[in-house]
């Protein structure tokens, strides 16, 4: 499986719904690591961030809906896209789950083929960066599927770290993202790396932007944003 296929983090005790979980997302080109409760699913957040959370409302050391409360209050993981799935159907159920900050909510037993779904669909909501799409912000453009950069319809050659930095940014314009941020969404585990690290690959980005090296803009005291407008 590719490093870079997106990373599905999977919170389920049952182990016959968690192998089932296991395959459908495998089999749908997702990576993925499986929690069996909540204290082994916060281990995992903070080692590194997932592209998305399935997870299980009720789990043995505390609940589901406990833990995206959690996340939500984090700022780190405020935007962390969360299905819940889990066998408690009501609609008051969902209402609650939904209004806890869920992105959506699937009942067990659950069809493999619209959980996948949903996953994709959030997943394009979301983390539009992970995507095979074009990207286009101002004058870049981005053809992910051949990993080529133009600025002004003129190609321009990035390295590895500097077409992923910038992809991120590119689906995510005039947001601010701090240096741990930019870590945990870009490299996906920021564990070994200073976050001091981030400012070289901003450097470098900015160099090979060239006359739209302004796009790539620090914001004092907080982080990076990409704009085309001019700051003050």
């Amino acid at each position: 499986m590719s490093k870079e296929s997106p990373h599905i983090l999977m919170v389920e005790d049952e182990p016959s719904i968690a192998e089932l979980l296991r395959f459908t997302m495998q089999g749908a080109g997702f990576a993925t690591t499986i929690a069996t409760d909540v204290a082994q699913a916060r281990r995992l957040i903070a080692e590194a961030l997932p592209h998305a959370v399935l997870l299980d409302w009720m789990l043995p050391d505390s609940s589901g809906l406990a833990l995206l409360s959690e996340l939500r209050r984090d700022q780190r993981t405020a935007a962390l896209p969360v299905i819940m799935l889990t066998a408690k159907g009501m609609e008051e159920d969902k209402v609650k789950g939904l209004n806890e900050g869920a992105d959506d909510y699937v009942t067990k037993p659950f069809s493999p083929k619209e959980l996948v779904a949903r996953v994709q669909a959030l997943l394009r909501r979301k983390a539009p960066e992970i995507g095979s799409q074009a990207l286009k912000y101002g004058a870049i453009s981005i053809d992910v599927e051949r990993r080529q950069v133009s600025v002004d319809g003129r190609p321009v050659a990035l390295d590895q770290a500097e077409f992923k930095l910038l992809r991120y940014l590119v689906a995510h314009p005039d947001r601010i993202f701090s240096r741990a941020q930019l870590l945990d969404k870009v490299w996906g585990d920021h564990t070994f790396i200073e976050e001091r690290t981030v400012d070289v690959h901003i450097m470098r980005l900015r160099k090979s932007l060239g006359d739209l090296s302004h796009y790539v803009q620090t914001v004092r005291g907080v982080g990076y944003k990409l704009s085309a407008e001019v700051q003050e």
